[in-house]
């Protein structure tokens, strides 16, 4: 699966945040990288359908599921990790598949414990896990690795590495060692 950006430009209050940008991304990772404010969200936007551009194209399959990482986590604070994977999946939750992840994520132990006790770390890797569990056809994911300790990182790192071998997966960052560590393709805005 391939997606294209064609000539993508988008603007707010007549300052220009994306400029003619244009790139493929098929399977493997493409780190977004930019100074903050550059549109590297912004992009992400235009890619789930959250926004339109002003110009430009973005071309991929028709029908094509996105599942995605923002920059806030989006977690149901009531709920414990399956609850809130239960909700977002409904009956595509395989929940020995989630389970096996939130392990890998550091997230095994955590029992019936409420989001709203996660520390940040926890949370922002349940919400990796949310998107990682989702049918999808690609990945658009948020500075995911944000406020992860070396361990935590790394295993997060491994697992989106893998979704990689299988689906285009869109990764901001800030971080060129993050890019490097996952052998991404870099496209500077």
């Amino acid at each position: 699966m391939e997606i294209r950006i064609k000539d993508l430009c988008k603007a707010y209050h007549g300052v220009t945040v994306l400029d003619r940008l244009s790139f493929t991304a098929g399977p493997g990772i493409t780190c977004v990288m930019a100074p903050s404010g550059a549109g590297k969200t912004t992009l992400l936007r235009l890619l789930l359908g959250l926004e339109r551009p002003d110009s430009g194209r973005i071309v991929q399959p028709k029908g094509c599921r996105w599942a995605a990482v923002f920059q806030e986590d989006r977690l149901l604070e009531q709920l414990d990790a399956l609850g809130n994977l239960r909700f977002v999946l409904g009956p595509a939750l395989d929940e020995d598949a989630a389970c096996a992840l939130l392990a890998e994520l550091g997230l095994g132990d955590v029992g019936g414990k409420i989001v709203r006790d996660f520390s940040g770390g926890m949370k922002r890797r349940l919400a990796l896990a949310r998107a990682l569990l989702a049918p999808s056809d690609a990945l658009a994911l948020d500075e995911p690795f944000t406020g992860l300790d070396a361990e935590n990182r790394a295993g997060s790192m491994g697992c989106v590495r893998r979704a990689g071998l299988e689906k285009p997966v869109l990764l901001v960052t800030h971080d060129e060692a993050d890019a490097a560590e996952l052998q991404a393709r870099i496209v500077k805005l």
